[in-house]
């Protein structure tokens, strides 16, 4: 039917304010991302990456809640999708790469360089039109600078490692390998849900230790990460083949 010949679907006040503050709850990983980025410029880190930690778990759970009440047809004018976009460039790219740019340790003179790249290059794998393939995949590394981030500051890496690590990432932006969408590709999902919840716990309690995260518990962590990477690159290669 032409869209000038539809009829509107009749929407209730208490369901508009339900689609409304759905589409706040997610507004809120914005205001966790300007908190963060004021906990980091005052020296406190570990105000700053719970702060950053809080915008996580609003992402992972916004999708999930928008579907449930039907978002886009009850707040057909709000694009939800590009609210979470912006909201995800800030907490996992800018405030990150600012992170990077002030407090992270790489060899004199890289800080501005690293952090630049990583924001031209996830502003390119943010704006791609197959960021997201429909079979629910990211597109190139889905940008996780600051999980990186964290990682790289707890482990005092040295500097040059460091950055060789934030080089290959912002290189892998570009390499169109898939990558899991934890929460909706379906291979292994629940799987994957189960063990990033576990891992989220994991980490909230490393992020609670900053500036002295027990090193048998960051590698711990480590399973979630390894996991996420074999699963994305098994399930790419099977696709080629």
């Amino acid at each position: 039917m032409p869209e000038k010949f539809r009829i509107p679907t009749p929407v209730s006040y208490l369901t508009s304010c339900v689609a409304w503050t759905t589409h706040l709850y997610t507004a809120t990983g914005a205001v966790f991302a300007l908190l963060a980025l004021h906990a980091f410029v005052a020296g406190t880190p570990r105000e700053g990456f719970l702060w950053l930690y809080a915008a996580v778990v609003v992402d992972a759970t916004d999708g999930w809640l928008a579907r449930l009440v039907k978002v886009d047809q009850r707040l057909p004018s709000v694009d939800g999708v590009l609210l979470d976009s912006i909201i995800d460039y800030v907490t996992f790219v800018f405030v990150p790469a600012y992170f990077v740019y002030a407090i992270l340790l790489v060899p004199p003179g890289w800080n501005g360089l690293l952090a630049s790249a990583m924001i031209l290059s996830s502003a390119y794998g943010f704006s791609h039109r197959n960021a997201k393939t429909a079979d629910y995949f990211f597109r190139g590394f889905p940008s996780y600078w600051n999980i990186v981030v964290f990682y790289l500051y707890a482990a005092s890496l040295p500097p040059s490692i460091t950055a060789g690590v934030l080089l290959t990432l912002v290189v892998m932006v570009f390499i169109p390998v898939n990558y899991v969408y934890p929460s909706r590709t379906p291979t292994l999902r629940r799987l994957t849900i189960f063990l990033g919840l576990v891992w989220a716990a994991l980490m909230l309690f490393s992020i609670w230790q900053v500036p002295e995260v027990r090193r048998w518990l960051l590698v711990t962590t480590l399973f979630f990460p390894t996991y996420y990477v074999l699963l994305s690159f098994s399930l790419y290669r099977r696709r080629l083949d």
